[in-house]
């Protein structure tokens, strides 16, 4: 009987459950190929879970609904109206800028920076949006209305210095009681300069009450308590234009046929992320069904064993010479997607499809 197994993660999977299938060596060699095909340098290695955002949960449990029922593009992501087939949330590393401001007397002053590096080089950008988010509603204003600007930083600053010629104003806005708790910011041009080497020195937010009374601006001293605490975030959609094909519906993964034991075929396998120590960095989903192929390529080979003409010919020769002929290998022949939630080396949560991880049908080759 011979097997050929051409997946790198079934093969991962079970040289980490099983220790005796192989050496540790080898399976951490294997462990690195799987990562460096999911774009992530090691294994990650959260510092903390920070939550998963709502929509990004939908868009995860619509993804892998249509991966197994439907026909729908896997490349297209609706929520945006883009092509992509890998979302981020890339979270702020930024901090307060304490330094007071001179054109700013009472303003809570913030220095914005989102990682763009964290995207390959073969990625291309399609969309990218600043979500500034507040904790809390705005009704807390009561007489005041509430103003954010946001600046893009055009070359390094000192420390908490601004000078109105490195920077350039990308919004004003303001925000009295009652307005929605959240600010949206297309920056799909910026976020693509910001992958240049050397290109991305953040932005600054500057936020600051002013009374509804006169509308001028109140010199006196605003706490930061008073101004709605902030969360910042950067969704970035991408493609990867080698990880992205036509979809095909899934007709063998959940019900395997039946067929003789020692014929190829696929056999049942289902992978828990547990068992491979990655349930700390993999949100969804715990595991899947993964199958492999196993089995004899016999002499005749029927049709139902999808063989090639090459395959039908070397059962033929094996036929007479077994010894210095080998059978036709029983390998996948048909492969379906799923897709995988997780956080990344940088605790950024990323939702992206991934191309022929579950074995649907088998055949010798």
């Amino acid at each position: 009987m011979m097997v050929c197994v051409t997946l790198n993660v079934l093969f991962l999977m079970l040289s980490l459950c099983s220790p005796s299938f192989i050496n540790t060596e080898n399976a951490n060699v294997q462990e690195k190929l799987f990562l460096s095909s999911m774009g992530l340098s090691s294994r990650p290695k959260p510092s903390h879970q920070a939550p998963v955002p709502s929509l990004l949960w939908k868009m995860f449990k619509k993804s892998t609904k249509q991966t197994s029922t439907s026909h729908s593009d896997p490349c297209l992501v609706s929520e945006y109206g883009v092509r992509g087939n890998i979302v981020r949330f890339i979270q702020d590393q930024g901090s307060l800028i304490s330094a007071p401001a001179v054109h700013c007397f009472n303003c809570v002053r913030k220095h914005l920076f989102f990682n763009m590096s964290v995207l390959e080089d073969v990625e291309q950008l399609s969309f990218a949006q600043l979500e500034m988010k507040f904790k809390q509603d705005l009704a807390h204003l009561g007489q005041h209305v509430f103003s954010v600007d946001l600046y893009r930083v055009l070359r390094t600053m000192l420390k908490g210095v601004t000078h109105e010629s490195s920077r350039k104003l990308l919004l004003s806005q303001s925000l009295g009681p009652g307005a929605h708790a959240s600010v949206l910011v297309n920056l799909t041009d910026l976020a693509e300069s910001w992958r240049k080497p050397g290109k991305n020195y953040g932005m600054q937010l500057e936020m600051q009450l002013t009374h509804l009374s006169n509308m001028l601006q109140e010199h006196a001293y605003v706490k930061s308590a008073q101004i709605p605490e902030l969360h910042t975030s950067l969704v970035v959609v991408s493609l990867n234009p080698l990880q992205c094909r036509s979809r095909r519906k899934r007709s063998a993964a959940y019900y395997l046929p039946v067929t003789p034991s020692n014929v190829c075929k696929p056999r049942r396998l289902y992978i828990d992320f547990k068992d491979v120590g990655w349930q700390d960095w993999i949100i969804a989903p715990q595991g899947y069904l993964a199958n492999y192929c196993h089995g004899e390529c016999p002499f005749p080979l029927s049709e139902s064993l999808n063989g090639t003409n090459h395959a039908i010919l070397q059962t033929l020769v094996h036929s007479f010479d077994p010894k210095g002929t080998p059978q036709p290998c029983c390998v996948p022949i048909k492969l379906s997607p799923i897709s995988m939630l997780y956080y990344d080396n940088n605790d950024n949560v990323v939702l992206r499809h991934y191309e022929d991880m579950v074995v649907d049908e088998c055949g010798c080759r």
